[in-house]
């Protein structure tokens, strides 16, 4: 494919607000692009106006997986832009945009791999599946739904294509998530005998579940620590009266050496024994995700490294991640197969204003992704 070609689907992806929900009109996009090609086209609805999207290319051989979300953060202030964030501008090499690193680079490179695959003249050895998830910066969600729904059951082998700079993330923390709510009785402040502060408790949950995650001081030799971070509390009506409601979140990066089901019993502990003592706390969790388990001795990461190494002048490192991935949800798939995250674009300034790619960076990754399916299917076919 023409580099200005593959560059417009990119451009086409940023210019549409996928901003944590509305993934449809990527859905239908990425659709459009394999209308005319002997592909087998699924839409898998979450909600109203956000699908999935798996397309299906090749008759037989090995199923190689491709994931990408379909979903953004928020640009946030455009104060903070130098360019329009759902408009592509490329300037002095790079393409910005909101997506361009996390990740619709990734995904637009993937389906240029696929689209050039397929116009190829050469009989394909094997098979890709593409699995274009919504919901993936709050939650993972649309991977739990196609996971639950059986989409990567047959895969031999996935790749995500989260930014990575290419290099090959191998594992990744484990987050969760979590909400408590307190309740308390509201009455005027001058006379607070009479009712119950909900934020009190709170504040006192606060403080011991901080300790009690402080107090997990071994530290993963890949991942690094658990963090902790009570990240929002918010409670009260007006500054004199009682609160009778209040509530608070927190954010925790678990690795393996302490399991996500661990954390979950510390916390609901400490909820207990503070309800014990006439608090009316209950907690609960959103969308928490299991660290992946390391992969840096699975074929196909040996592959891809070896790939990489051998086509491009950067990139091939084995890495970890602190942040999460739609792996977490894969991974629950009934199929024992590798996963891998790898992306062309880097990942030091996903979320961030005037996120970029290097046009380079992508075009090589248009590449790296043909050559790793060509690869892949020599390798598995064994």
């Amino acid at each position: 494919m023409e580099d200005k070609k593959a560059l417009k689907i990119l451009s086409d992806l940023i210019g549409i607000e996928s901003a944590n929900d509305h993934e449809t009109v990527v859905a239908d996009y990425l659709a459009d692009l394999f209308k005319d090609y002997p592909v087998k086209i699924t839409r898998v609805q979450y909600a109203e106006d956000r699908d999935n999207l798996v397309i299906d290319m090749g008759q037989q051989g090995p199923l190689l997986g491709f994931s990408g979300h379909e979903d953004v953060v928020s640009a946030g202030s455009l104060d903070n832009w130098h360019t329009p964030p759902f408009a592509a501008t490329i300037k002095d090499g790079n393409l910005y945009g909101r997506g361009a690193s996390d990740m619709k680079s990734g995904l637009a490179a993937m389906v240029v791999a696929m689209l050039d695959l397929l116009e190829s003249d050469q009989e394909l050895p094997g098979r890709i599946r593409l699995l274009a998830s919504v919901g993936e910066e709050t939650g993972e969600y649309g991977a739990a739904q196609l996971t639950k729904e059986g989409y990567a059951d047959d895969l031999d082998g996935l790749i995500i294509g989260e930014s990575s700079n290419c290099d090959v993330v191998v594992t990744h923390k484990g987050v969760i998530d979590y909400y408590v709510t307190s309740k308390g009785v509201t009455v005027h402040s001058s006379t607070p005998e009479k009712g119950k502060n909900a934020i009190m408790p709170l504040i006192k949950f606060a403080e011991q579940a901080q300790a009690k995650m402080d107090s997990h001081d071994q530290v993963d030799p890949v991942l690094g620590p658990l963090t902790h971070v009570i990240s929002q509390i918010q409670g009260g009506s007006q500054i004199n009266s009682v609160p009778d409601s209040a509530w608070l979140s927190g954010n925790i990066r678990t690795t393996p050496l302490y399991p996500n089901d661990q954390i979950y019993q510390e916390l609901e502990e400490i909820v207990a024994e503070l309800n014990q003592q006439g608090a009316e706390l209950t907690i609960r969790y959103s969308f928490p995700e299991v660290p992946l388990p390391n992969q840096k001795h699975t074929k196909l990461a040996k592959l891809a490294q070896a790939v990489i190494k051998e086509k491009m002048n950067y990139g091939g490192n084995f890495v970890a991640d602190t942040g999460a991935t739609d792996a977490s949800e894969y991974i629950r798939a009934k199929g024992n197969f590798p996963i891998i995250i790898m992306g062309p674009a880097p990942g030091n300034v996903a979320h961030e204003p005037n996120e970029y790619t290097p046009v380079s960076n992508y075009l090589d990754g248009c590449k790296l992704y043909q050559d790793l399916a060509w690869k892949f299917w020599q390798e598995y076919a064994k």
